[in-house]
């Protein structure tokens, strides 16, 4: 096909007809410098240094394949992630809007766990020795020698209500029935144990840092805490001396949001159970809704088999118990279990709005991240700057070619002539290629490398015209001048494009971004200039050759 002059022009037909179909199909992606967008290069969080390089090797890989899924979900078309080295992840986001909310599905953590609520009993009885190791850590000053001891503060403390309520609702109780009485009994036994040990503490409230924060939420395993002493609490739970006293099969954990109480803002406390009974690896899908009843928004997951099991198991044997839904280690929602549960479930968000929702399913359907991950670089580009560079990369081509055109048709004429036509193929090659490949992105570096590659197509063409030229002065007829003339040139041309080659196929190993741009379109053009000068320009050489006769002087 390629030995006939009508195989070679059917050929290049072809090749421009598939070029164009392909340009008008798919078009051309636009990089996140042309079309604007967002750029983060990301890391896992390790601020302690406690991971391992394999460690963070393999945290990062599953980092990787979870933000991937994350972001297919978001529905970014033509994202671009990657891994940089060992431990960092790249991710373009051209064409986002919202960058806050992108930002926020990246970085979620997305852990989900459920545990067991337990009776705040379970921490009031560690209360005074965490209260002694408190104040016994220097934290919270002791009361002066000269303080007065003996009295308390004008009006119970809320810690001192919830013994209370202990105790007054053992002694209702007590008239129940027997059984009822030896659980009144039990949990009188037991106020009565820790309200001892916290009376042998002096009575004032700085003796008591942490209980006396502590406030009657109303329901079972939940606790609420002014939003003013938010920080102290949490500062308490981190001193080394608490920790050594606390409880081994409690955990605490905040509500995932405050709530008014009057003028004031408390934020729930949860008392859980240490160990979770099944995390979110579980989960086999989320979705978004609105429960009609209570105008809540709502999200609804479904679990695997195994652990529908489990779920069955544990809600069966805690029916009229709490079971709290834990994400990041902040509780979603704590439910009453009112009857059996197997394969699906629930998520209460309140009145939050449905995005939010619909966020907190993508990310729950994707998975969990293996370990949290900080931003170590963001760049944002407006669709404005995108557009002026678009115009200016225009600009530099029209004027690019132009040049390149006046100076072909000045030094060879007709045989300029002719590779400028090849140029022409050249152009629809390259706009098809990018058009073809699936991750292909036209950056501002890429335009660059286009217009270095119009060069790199017309110099093959130099060196052909010019051993043509040496081929005519030789004393050779036409045909054989041009034949000799592209054999000679063919291995200066191959070196030179296949230097350049290896140059980009490195630049885009190690580089990112914009230099990776550059090195795909610079690729995709030596390959078309390749084509262009090598068989497109000797293509329409023989068709200029067969009308001319033999010893007819050529133009070049």
């Amino acid at each position: 096909m390629f030995g006939t002059l009508k195989g070679r022009i059917l050929t290049i037909v072809l090749v421009v007809a598939a070029s164009v179909a392909f340009l008008l199909i798919n078009g051309i992606t636009l990089g996140l410098d042309l079309r604007g967008g967002m750029y983060l290069a990301l890391e896992v969080d390790d601020p302690q240094n406690t991971m391992t390089a394999e460690a963070r090797r393999d945290a990062t890989d599953q980092a990787l394949q979870v933000i991937n899924n994350r972001i297919d979900e978001f529905g970014v078309l033509e994202p671009d992630i990657r891994k940089s080295g060992d431990d960092r992840i790249i991710v373009q986001l051209p064409g986002v809007d919202d960058e806050d909310r992108a930002k926020a599905i990246i970085e979620r953590t997305a852990f989900l766990e459920f545990q067991h609520v337990l009776p705040t009993t379970e921490l009031m009885k560690a209360l005074p020795r965490i209260d002694r190791a408190i104040v016994a850590s220097g934290k919270v000053a002791a009361p002066s020698a000269d303080a007065d001891t003996t009295t308390k503060p004008a009006g119970p403390s809320p810690m001192d209500i919830l013994f209370q309520q202990q105790r007054d609702s053992a002694a209702r109780a007590g008239g129940d029935s027997a059984t009822a009485g030896n659980v009144a009994t039990a949990d009188s036994a037991q106020a009565d144990s820790a309200d001892a040990a916290t009376d042998a503490l002096p009575t004032n409230e700085r003796n008591r840092p942490f209980g006396a924060l502590l406030a009657e939420s109303g329901q079972d395993g939940e606790f609420l805490v002014a939003d003013a002493d938010r920080n102290k609490i949490v500062q308490y739970l981190a001193l080394p001396e608490v920790q050594r006293v606390f409880p081994r099969n409690i955990e605490l954990a905040w509500g995932n949001a405050p709530q008014g109480r009057g003028a004031e803002l408390y934020h729930s406390l949860y008392v859980l159970e240490k160990d979770a009974f099944m995390r979110g690896s579980s989960l086999t899908d989320a979705s978004a809704g609105r429960d009609q009843q209570f105008n809540k928004t709502m999200v609804y997951f479904q679990l695997n088999r195994r652990g529908g099991r489990v779920f069955e198991r544990e809600t069966g044997s805690h029916i009229g118990k709490r079971i709290a839904i834990v994400l990041d280690n902040q509780v979603q929602s704590a439910p009453n279990v009112l009857s059996q549960i197997s394969t699906s479930g629930q998520i209460e968000m309140g009145n939050a709005p449905m995005t939010e929702a619909r966020d907190l399913a993508l990310v729950l359907r994707a998975g969990a991240l293996p370990a949290p991950i900080r931003i170590v670089e963001q760049r944002s580009v407006g669709p404005a700057l995108g557009q002026d560079s678009i115009d200016k990369g225009k600009l530099a081509g029209i004027i690019g070619l132009v040049l390149v055109m006046l100076i072909m048709l000045g030094i060879y004429r007709v045989a300029g002539f002719l590779a400028i036509m090849a140029l022409g193929v050249y152009v629809a090659m390259v706009m098809g290629l990018m058009a073809i490949l699936p991750n292909a992105s036209l950056t501002a570096p890429g335009i660059a490398g286009l217009i270095l590659s119009i060069g790199m197509a017309l110099d093959a063409n130099f060196l052909i015209f010019e051993r043509i030229r040496e081929e005519i002065d030789a004393g050779h007829s036409n045909r054989a001048a041009m034949e000799d003339g592209f054999r000679h040139a063919m291995s200066a041309i191959v070196d030179s494009n296949l230097t350049t080659i290896i140059t980009a196929l490195i630049l885009f190993q190690v580089g990112t971004g914009p230099v990776r741009g550059f090195a795909v379109t610079l690729t995709i053009g030596i390959l078309a200039s390749f084509f262009s000068a090598v068989f497109v320009t000797k293509t329409f050489f023989m068709l200029y050759l067969d009308r001319k006769a033999p010893a007819e002087p050529i133009s070049i």
